[in-house]
């Protein structure tokens, strides 16, 4: 419930902040900023906290600690979680108590962490890897320990307890100290209410416990004349050290204590071997419990119970304001970044600033941050972004953004994934989607704001017109910043800036859909994995090496804005601009996600598409088949099912006349790989079942043919006794390389027109081929998937191969349903298979988290790099073939995001850490592949 005070000093931070600046003037009440996302709120007031991140948890979050790079959390149940502040991943996560977490303590340098529990233990932890190397208890019972500091100064831990004590350990003489007795551990004792005797004069029997192992030089009895009874007349709920000597008081470190009597008491620090406590001063603050504690500079604040801050002046040692700040408990307060933070009972935080001009604390936002109760906070700056962190007992912690300032990145500026994150989140709010024409100005308007963009960074822009008066196609060029290089060798990106529609009538979104929000290391939004997500991240690339004059080649940009609709008018609109795009010699997308969750992938292969609408229609119209049906009344619902039925054999074997001729034969360097995901997968994965099976359904997934027939619908209404006039099919017919659409679409009209006329059917047969998409294979030896090869092992690292479960079935459940199916046609592996089960976690951080161990100490453990899998697709894209022939330049795929990234279903996410890392792959092969 203790925020660690901030030295930070207000005033310095007040100078370049005054009353006239945008925003600033007026003092908004409660509002909804808590349900804001990370669109940029900053250009409406620079002041406003915005919800840069949240993160949901499984049990109340009582207490956080943030070092340079990582974000520590104590929750009920005992344990310490850790996330990156980078991507907010989950690191570690450690049982670290039987009693409920209430403080965390960094020390200096941020090497050791300081755990406190309601089990009346402290522990103290390695911040690296996470490993318990102190544990502390009193012989006493102390009841729960609600604070914990620590004196680098003197090497002494100082805790503030139930029993209304404070005492300290010294670690320094680990060595000196007597032995303990692990019967004295508080495991072991009696508890004063649990084992007490009921009536009868009873009491139930405690759940047994192992025997406590103490461990020689880690764990600490607490000795006798290093306790402080009755430090307050109350329960001693938070404490904070002070570095400086104040108010005439020559010392180095002093001890500030806050309980439940509604006092503040300041402590001097012996550096005697019994180093006992004394008490300076006491500041008196009425009745009120003192609930928490912040310091900055010579300015001392404690928030109390009834929802007051009383400021005290520590030279003086006089209370100069108090500011009524919340009708409820202030639970937790923090400064940093020039301002005042208070967390309350009712979910309200206030963010408060002190104005010189009228003496005066006043506050400048308040906004719901919780549900309930606001119970830890912490301010920190990380990457240039100032954050303000909260955890309460709605089992959340939410990461507001509370920087001031203009950062929008311009030309030869160097970006953060901080500017990545607000502009993908600003392109995430246009609704560009390009099947409804009532969001044709949301596509124009999405398409101008990327175009700016791109020209903000330096580049070379045009709109190229497309037929038809579709969306325009977004051309960029970034010309070579490199003043000495060889032969140009300019690069081709190709992606969309187009999506799909999201509905949330239904409520089915947890969020906006076009109102981009971070939780759980992931990002939220239509469009931010397919494909706005992948586009900026490679734009941003280009950015910095632009800034660094490290851009070996040109880089062309062509994002097209209808892809999602088949990608109508991009290809004449390429042709008729091929002299404006010029000579290209590597064509480079990211239009698709890795196989699973935890692999990186490079896809190599897609399967062609040719779409088919099949109609029959009949030359009466709807009939009633009670008043009508016979067997003289050819029914066109009849029809359709029988040339549908012509197409396939029973065994799903496609009966198109030399259909499966011009498939290419199984290489053996293929066949290898195949070997290769099955093998990787299966390492991970051991429920997806036999490797020869599982290969056997990549190959027929990926490049065999296939048809579907994906809904048949009819004319009438929905009664089951009409006779429908006309029966429609949709189709599709996949294709593998050396398949071609042309030679397959009169195939397919000769086999529908033939089993057509041997029906001798008074009905009429119409064939419209709706889309159509050649196949594409590329060459996995060729420079620029070695290249990407190299970049990806590189990036990512080494990725463990422990066992994960990606099934939520029992094992007895699946030998169960294989007994089941063992008559009948077996269930292939698929992609919803392959991703089900997956969570906020890759397999790069899921054992670790689950082992307490950091993911910096994982490269110790195996320092091979993961090499991506190689992996071909069913789906596909027109464009790819299409650039290959047009620019006879080579194409590679780089899939961005995961299986589980859910693309163009509800919930569309897109994980931090594939974003981030995708940009570094991006930049190192726009540099190094040129060179080669």
């Amino acid at each position: 419930m203790q925020a660690n005070g901030s030295r930070e000093n207000i005033e310095k931070d007040e100078k370049g902040t005054t009353d006239n600046e945008p925003g600033l003037s007026a003092t908004p009440g409660p509002s909804t900023v808590a349900e804001k996302g990370i669109t940029s709120v900053l250009a409406e007031d620079r002041a406003s906290p915005v919800l840069f991140h949240k993160i949901k948890s499984q049990r109340s979050i009582l207490t956080v600690a943030v070092s340079e790079s990582e974000l520590y959390a104590g929750t009920e149940e005992g344990e310490v979680l850790v996330w990156s502040l980078e991507t907010y991943e989950l690191l570690a996560k450690v049982r670290a108590h039987e009693g409920s977490v209430l403080c965390l303590f960094l020390s200096r340098g941020n090497q050791f962490l300081f755990s406190s529990a309601g089990d009346a233990i402290v522990n103290i932890w390695r911040t690296k890897g996470l490993k318990k190397v102190y544990s502390i208890y009193s012989t006493y019972d102390v009841g729960d320990v609600f604070c914990v500091v620590y004196s680098d100064l003197l090497e002494t831990i100082y805790l503030g307890a139930q029993n209304t004590s404070i005492q300290w350990c010294n670690i320094s003489k680990k060595h000196a100290r007597p032995k303990v007795d692990p019967h004295r551990h508080p495991s072991h004792r009696n508890h004063r209410f649990f084992d007490s005797k009921g009536p009868g004069g009873f009491s139930f029997p405690r759940v047994s416990t192992p025997e406590p192992q103490a461990v020689e030089d880690c764990t600490f009895e607490i000795d006798q004349e290093h306790i402080h009874q009755y430090a307050h007349y109350g329960y001693v709920y938070c404490m904070l050290l002070l570095n400086d000597s104040i108010g005439g008081i020559a010392s180095d470190q002093i001890l500030v204590s806050g309980g439940g009597d509604g006092t503040i008491k300041l402590w001097s620090l012996d550096k005697s071997a019994v180093a006992t406590i004394k008490n300076l001063r006491t500041l008196e603050n009425g009745d009120d419990s003192i609930l928490s504690l912040a310091v900055d500079s010579t300015l001392l604040y404690s928030g109390r119970l009834g929802g007051d801050i009383n400021v005290w002046d520590l030279d003086t040692c006089q209370m100069v304001r108090r500011v009524q700040a919340h009708t409820e408990d202030v639970l937790t307060l923090a400064v940093g970044h020039g301002f005042i933070f208070s967390g309350s009972a009712s979910g309200f935080v206030k963010l408060t600033q002190w104005q010189q001009f009228n003496s005066r604390y006043e506050c400048r936002h308040e906004w719901k941050a919780h549900n309930d109760l606001v119970l830890a906070s912490a301010t920190t700056s990380y990457r240039g972004k100032d954050l303000y962190i909260t955890g309460g007992n709605d089992d959340c912690i939410a990461a507001w953004d509370v920087s001031t300032g203009n950062k929008e990145p311009k030309m030869g500026m160097m970006t953060n994934n901080d500017q990545l994150l607000s502009s993908l989140a600003q392109l995430v709010s246009f609704r560009t989607i390009a099947s409804r024409v009532e969001h044709a100005e949301d596509c124009r308007r999405g398409a101008s704001w990327l175009r700016n963009l791109l020209k903000n960074f330096g580049a070379e822009t045009e709109m190229l017109r497309t037929e038809g008066n579709q969306n325009p196609v977004v051309f960029a060029r970034f010309r070579c910043s490199v003043d000495k290089r060889a032969e140009n060798k300019p690069f081709l990106f190709y992606g969309h800036y187009d999506v799909v529609p999201a509905d949330n009538r239904e409520h089915t979104w947890s969020s906006d859909p076009f109102f981009m929000q971070a939780r759980n290391g992931y990002l939220y939004g239509r469009g931010v994995t397919d494909n706005k997500g992948p586009v900026l991240a490679a734009i941003f690339a280009v950015a910095d090496l632009v800034a660094a004059r490290q851009l070996t080649s040109d880089i062309v940009f062509l994002i097209e804005g209808e892809e999602e609709c088949g990608s109508r008018g991009f290809q004449v609109a390429v042709q008729k601009n091929k002299d404006l795009i010029g000579k290209i010699n590597w064509i480079l997308l990211a239009n698709s996600y890795w196989l699973n969750d935890d692999y990186p992938c490079l896809t190599y292969g897609l399967r062609g598409v040719v779409h088919a609408t099949v109609r029959v229609e009949s030359r009466h119209r709807d009939l009633h088949s009670g008043v009508d049906g016979s067997k003289l009344i050819n029914e066109s619902m009849k029809d359709l099912i029988s040339i549908l039925a012509a197409l396939t054999s029973s065994d799903g074997h496609i009966q198109i006349p030399n259909f499966y001729a011009p498939i290419l034969p199984l290489t053996k360097a293929e066949n290898e790989r195949y070997k290769a995901i099955s093998k990787t997968l299966l390492a991970a994965n051991p429920e997806l079942g036999d490797a020869k099976e599982l290969t056997r359904s990549f190959k027929a997934r990926w490049r065999e043919p296939s048809l579907t027939i994906h809904r048949i619908s009819s004319s009438g209404s929905s009664s089951s006794s009409i006779i429908p006039r006309t029966a429609t099919a949709k189709l599709s017919i996949r294709l593998v390389p050396e398949q071609t659409s042309a030679e397959i679409k009169r195939s397919f009209r000769n086999v529908l027109e033939g089993a057509f006329e041997n029906l001798r059917t008074s009905n009429l047969l119409t064939i419209d081929i709706d889309h159509e998409a050649e196949p594409w294979l590329g060459d996995p030896e060729n420079k620029i998937f070695q290249t990407l090869e190299e970049a990806i092992m590189e990036v990512w690292g080494p990725i463990g191969h422990q066992r994960r479960g990606s099934l939520p079935a029992k094992k007895p459940q699946i030998e169960a349903l294989k007994d089941s199916l063992s008559e009948t046609k077996s269930t292939p592996v698929t992609s919803s298979t392959l991703s089900q089960g997956s969570d906020q976690h890759s397999q790069a951080t899921l054992e670790l988290a689950e082992n307490g161990v950091s993911a910096d100490s994982k490269r110790t453990v195996k320092d091979r790099s993961q090499k991506p899998l190689y992996i071909r697709e069913g789906g596909s894209i027109p464009t790819i073939r299409f650039l290959e022939k047009e620019f006879g330049a080579p194409a590679a795929h780089l899939p961005c995001g995961q299986a589980s990234d859910s693309a163009h279903l509800d919930n569309e996410r897109l994980r931090l850490s594939n974003l981030y890392k995708s940009r570094d792959i991006f930049k190192k092969v726009f540099r190094e592949l040129p060179l080669r």
